[in-house]
């Protein structure tokens, strides 16, 4: 009965040491691969010099040039969009908190 036991002690410590060298080789592959950017990647320095000469509008996204980018700031600081009516602005708030909690609570219907 004593011998197995030690067997079976023996096989696990077996098992333990082949699998934790496993882990050990694993996680050493993918290192040297994640270290490295990608070589498409284009260096940050490059990216800090270049001048941006597009910018999304703020209203819908789109693309715009310099020039419309600015005309566009103008129009917007002169006359800004009208707000949202105070109604309209507590129903949004109400529909997003109710949102959240059916998120953790998904068990509630109201």
């Amino acid at each position: 009965m004593g011998k197995v036991k030690a067997r079976k002690d023996i096989q696990l410590l077996c098992l333990l040491v082949i699998s934790a060298t496993l882990v050990v080789l694993s996680s050493y592959w993918g290192a040297a691969v994640v270290a490295l950017p990608p070589a498409e990647d284009i260096p940050e320095e490059i990216l800090r010099t270049k001048i941006i000469i597009e910018a999304r509008s703020p209203i819908d996204g789109r693309f715009l040039t310099a020039a419309e980018y600015i005309q566009l700031q103008a129009q917007l600081q002169e006359a800004p969009p009208p707000k949202l009516d105070p109604k309209i602005r507590e129903q949004v708030f109400l529909l997003r908190i109710r949102k959240t909690l059916l998120q953790f609570f998904p068990f509630l219907n109201f």
